[in-house]
């Protein structure tokens, strides 16, 4: 075994060419090993990644938690048999590991990078989404860290098709993120053909500096023009930079070199033999990258601080949109929390953090992707973000970036508000009836929908230490208080209302329908039915328990009402919590159907079947049987 290691004296370019033959070879091995992954992409990029290593990361791999380590992002997380490889070089994957666990069932080394691997910050493979999130990790960097770490992204030409890469690039910009590179390997062939503008590298600086970014063209294959480049791309402060590498598919591997058809695909072992001798056969270089000066964060989280959340009287009319203001600014006694807004923010009130502390609070416009993808980026760096817009744009225009924040396992916080036909005049396009069922299906998913401003305050105030996804659902208007100052909301919990000991029936409300079933119970009342109100306030994780229980003394008769679709929303959790614990359940389920238009919010409940005479009504047919 060959050791590079005076990263001190940097390596020379014979060096780097060594290593960046290694890098391919071992590439090529482990995705020929597996039968499966996509080699031609990573050979395009290996001499970047080289150089990279040996002149320009600063990053201590025993402890990938320092706090001043550069950050390395593969945008184009299906180049990871090139990540793998450049682990193995850096000694913290064995040779064995990257042969017989690339893509195996149980292994970490899987088909597209995770955080599963301590050095992978966010995981990638849908693509568009790594120089996103780079930019939340270059927001914390600048302006809370205030540390000289670099953050480097590996973006495939192919992916600048996506949208959200110029979000990111005009956020860049704005935000004068200089500490952001994106490396962009431009080998000219897709997944079914030539990109866009193949190798036409004017063309995409002419985009990339209409918004805000330095663009630097390169032989992508030239190590001496790939080191001038990097060194050139830290020295401006204030401007981010994208270096457009041109590089061949399957550089290395002549049998593929610039071939159409052969992305996403493992070389057969002849091939792979015949490439490997042309780069010189297998090695095994180690190499030790430079180590970042040993700094600390400017910010100290502080969880233990006091958060004080506002008061309500009883019966004072508030939306939950406001209270999630009042208490996300009463949250700002946490340095660690920070506010991002989809230019709404006065709409959901998300604006009353930027009051409280300034700093920390990003606007991110209307950019939606981005936003959340900025949440996850500063979730990686240890914050706590908060990201509100209405809930119909930010499950709709930003769900791939919701779920792979939990492929990533990354932990943020979602605010949803203006939810429902209860949003009234604004009509369907403003209206989410599917933003429940969209967030319940994210894995490590919470879905909380409080009725009140008390309840809706102390759920913001646990969503800052649940881990995961968390996504609460705010109403637009203004409802009465319900719940007094000593009253608990823990997540997976419910509140039961007027419950007695011979209740004929069981009525489930969350949100707005929690008024409409607390009306429909007086209503029964009066005709001598018993109706017992649960305010499914947590609907992930939904308080199976006090369900169960509830449902089985009302005799298996339920109503759920929800102003949401029928599909996958409270009506299906409730549903299926019950599933298999009531003998004789017989259920009734009340949801928006067909399409709503605009309208006063009283006129829409009920236009909709969820207002609280229609509650009422599927008591009785319930009751009669």
């Amino acid at each position: 075994m060959s050791t590079i290691t005076d990263s001190a004296q940097r390596y020379d370019l014979e060096q780097l060419a060594a290593l960046a033959a290694q890098l391919r070879v071992d590439s090529i091995r482990c995705s020929t090993k597996a039968g499966s992954g996509h080699p031609t992409s990573s050979l395009s990029a290996a001499d970047l990644m080289a150089v990279l290593l040996g002149r320009h990361l600063q990053y201590n791999w025993d402890e990938p938690d320092t706090p001043n380590n550069d950050h390395l992002i593969f945008s184009k997380g299906h180049a990871s048999p090139l990540l793998y490889s450049i682990y193995r070089a850096v000694g913290v994957v064995s040779e064995e590991e990257l042969l017989s666990g690339y893509r195996q069932h149980g292994s970490r080394l899987q088909g597209h990078p995770t955080p599963e691997l301590p050095w992978v910050d966010v995981a990638t493979g849908s693509l568009g989404q790594g120089l996103p999130d780079a930019v939340g990790v270059c927001l914390a960097g600048k302006y809370l860290d205030k540390l000289s770490y670099h953050t480097w992204v590996l973006c495939g030409d192919s992916e600048l098709a996506e949208g959200s890469m110029w979000e990111a690039l005009d956020k860049a910009g704005f935000y004068k993120l200089g500490n952001l590179t994106a490396i962009v390997d431009v080998n000219r062939l897709g997944q079914n053909g030539p990109t866009e503008f193949e190798w036409d590298l004017n063309r995409y600086a002419q985009r990339v500096e209409a918004f805000g970014a330095r663009a630097i063209r390169i032989d992508g294959h030239n190590l001496a023009a790939i080191d001038e480049a990097f060194s050139d791309a830290v020295t401006d402060p204030d401007r981010p930079t994208v270096i457009l590498a041109k590089t061949i598919k399957g550089k290395g591997a002549p049998d593929v070199e610039d071939k159409d058809g052969w992305h996403g695909k493992a070389l057969p072992e002849d091939m792979a033999d015949r490439a490997i001798e042309s780069l010189g056969g297998t090695s095994s270089i180690r190499i030790a990258t430079s180590v970042p000066e040993p700094l600390e964060p400017a910010i100290v989280p502080d969880p233990g601080a006091r958060v004080n959340l506002p008061n309500w009287e009883p019966d004072d009319k508030v939306a939950t949109r406001a209270a999630f203001g009042a208490a996300v600014a009463a949250l700002a006694a946490r340095p660690e929390v920070v506010v991002l807004d989809g230019e709404v923010g006065n709409s959901t009130h998300a604006s009353e953090f930027k009051d409280a502390a300034p700093e920390r609070y990003f606007e991110m416009y209307i950019a939606e992707q981005q936003m959340v993808a900025a949440a996850v980026g500063l979730s990686v760096r240890g914050y706590i973000p908060f990201a509100a817009s209405f809930a119909a744009f930010l499950v709709s225009r930003a769900y791939d970036f919701i779920r792979m924040a939990g492929v990533s396992e990354a932990d943020i916080r979602l605010v949803g508000t203006h939810a429902g036909v209860e949003i009234g005049q604004d009509g369907p396009s403003q209206m989410a009836l599917e933003d429940l069922a969209a967030m319940r299906a994210i894995h490590s998913s919470t879905v909380l929908y409080p009725a009140d401003a008390p309840s809706a305050a102390h759920l913001v105030k646990a969503m800052a230490d649940t881990p995961g996804i968390t996504y609460l659902r705010a109403t637009r208007g203004g409802y009465p208080v319900i719940y007094g100052p000593e009253e608990t909301f823990p997540i997976g919990g419910s509140k039961v209302h007027r419950a007695g000991k011979n209740d004929d029936v069981t009525l489930v409300g969350a949100g707005v329908t929690l008024y409409e079933c607390l009306a429909a119970a007086d209503e029964l009342a009066g005709e001598g039915i018993t109706a017992r109100v649960i305010d499914a306030y947590s609907v992930k994780p939904i308080d199976r328990e006090t369900l169960v229980q509830s449902v089985r003394e009302t005799g298996g008769r339920v109503v759920v009402a929800e102003d949401h679709y029928p599909q996958g929303g409270l009506g299906s959790a409730v549903l299926e919590a019950l599933a298999g614990q009531i003998t004789e359940l017989r259920p009734s389920l009340l949801a928006v159907s067909g399409l709503p238009g605009s309208g006063k919010p009283a006129e829409l409940l009920d236009a909709a079947g969820i207002s609280s005479r229609h509650i009422a009504d599927a008591a009785r047919r319930l009751l009669a049987g």
